[in-house]
């Protein structure tokens, strides 16, 4: 047996050992923490950890999959008309600058849900669960913070543009909630200390004074995990690492090329946050619930995302960052193919994403809808899979639970595997 074991090369040895362990014990010698849920092992691939940062750039309203990512031909076709991309798929004609960087994109048009209320569907979108009145669900970049740790020593983890911090860190400490940027150009408010130093030192101590019979008399998690999310933000007022957020010291003609709109500098401020370590960044853009008028709506809405989505992929790129940045475009839920009164109703069982870079395949369509864009027709994809998906390129522990307050095994995805054709 040993000879035997001594002529095989190393995979084949360790293939015959294994087997005749699971044979014999029911063993596999293999660190479970290592295996996803299918059972294969993540470390190997190249694209696993690749993405040292994830933007994730949120449509709300409901992205028509028709109008954008997966145009019909027929009853379902809408206003805009087919252009070809620089990779082997078209689009509509409302996204003629995302054409141009095509080839370093993933689409998927194979995405399904089963909830077509806004609220709910964002929630469900940002956390891949559905929204329960006795929990709060993290979003990836809370779930970042708890697997990977802190991807900065002075700024934050996880950072929101364009819309409040209300779902972010979920069942997890307040310290991993993003930081929330109402206004891209203004960067953060309110982060100037009041007085001089020497004053600033007296009120903490005194804060800490007041503070210290409390903290001791209730020793709780909750209280500590506040505590530190507020030594975090004194260490980002006095951080030189401030300066990510000041717009002001990028050319006109950078800022002008992302566009002179919240959506655009959001994308170029998720740009500089990734430059100076944050982890996550989402940039809300609103605007694509399109019951009427699509035509004119997806004319004042579709220029603007087309024009910063473009200009962010291709500036990553020229700055080395784009293979160590996963681009996700997401959003709530797809649009009917009826076109009713010029516009289309929401319809969550069949719709688009998109990523770009991160260790992502180029020029790649994944997946398939039927020929008027109703349902799925091949390899469908749930939201649960899109989130272990990108937590797969982030480096993520996907198997691992985290343990809810209520004691309930909770996973990234809600136990979903991710879609191993996406990466290259």
């Amino acid at each position: 047996m040993k000879q035997l074991l001594d002529r095989l090369d190393a995979p084949t040895r360790r293939q015959f050992v294994e087997r005749c362990a699971a044979a014999a014990f029911g063993l596999n010698v293999i660190p479970a923490t290592q295996l996803l849920a299918d059972g294969t092992n993540p470390a190997p691939h190249p694209a696993f950890g690749k993405a040292k940062s994830v933007i994730w750039i949120m449509l709300d309203g409901g992205l028509s999959h028709i109008d954008s990512l997966d145009p019909k031909d027929g009853k379902s076709k809408g206003p805009a008309g087919k252009i070809e991309t620089a990779a082997d798929f078209q689009v509509t004609s409302f996204f003629p600058r995302l054409a141009t960087v095509a080839d370093r994109m993933c689409v998927i048009r194979s995405m399904e849900a089963k909830i077509g209320v806004h609220k709910p569907a964002q929630y469900f979108m940002r956390t891949a669960y559905e929204a329960r009145g006795t929990i709060r669900h993290p979003n990836l970049g809370a779930w970042g913070s708890h697997y990977l740790g802190r991807s900065s020593d002075t700024l934050p983890s996880s950072v929101c543009i364009n819309r409040r911090s209300d779902q972010g860190n979920g069942f997890f400490p307040a310290s991993y909630a993003p930081l929330a940027i109402g206004e891209p150009s203004q960067g953060i408010s309110n982060v100037r200390p009041i007085g001089d130093a020497g004053k600033n030192r007296k009120r903490l101590a005194l804060l800490n004074g007041l503070d210290a019979d409390f903290r001791k008399k209730f020793e709780d998690k909750g209280v500590n995990a506040y505590n530190g999310f507020y030594d975090d933000a004194l260490v980002l007022m006095k951080s030189k690492e401030l300066a990510a957020f000041d717009l002001a010291s990028e050319t006109e003609s950078i800022r002008t090329a992302y566009g002179n709109n919240a959506f655009g500098q959001g994308c170029l401020l998720a740009r500089r946050l990734v430059a100076s370590g944050v982890r996550f960044i989402e940039v809300t853009h609103g605007g694509w619930d399109h019951h009427k008028a699509l035509a004119d709506e997806m004319g004042e809405v579709a220029p603007v995302f087309d024009q910063a989505f473009a200009t962010l992929i291709t500036d990553l790129e020229q700055r080395g960052m784009l293979d160590s940045t996963l681009v996700v475009v997401a959003t709530e839920f797809g649009r009917k193919p009826d076109f009713n009164g010029g516009g289309r109703s929401h319809h969550p069982v069949c719709f688009s994403t998109a990523l770009a870079g991160g260790g992502v395949k180029r020029g790649f369509v994944y997946g398939r809808s039927d020929n008027l864009g109703y349902r799925v027709d091949e390899n469908a994809v749930s939201v649960g899979a899109f989130h272990a998906s990108v937590t797969f390129a982030a480096g993520m522990n996907i198997k691992k639970p985290a343990i809810s307050p209520s004691g309930r095994p909770m996973t990234i995805g809600d136990g979903a595997t991710p879609i191993m054709e996406l990466f290259a």
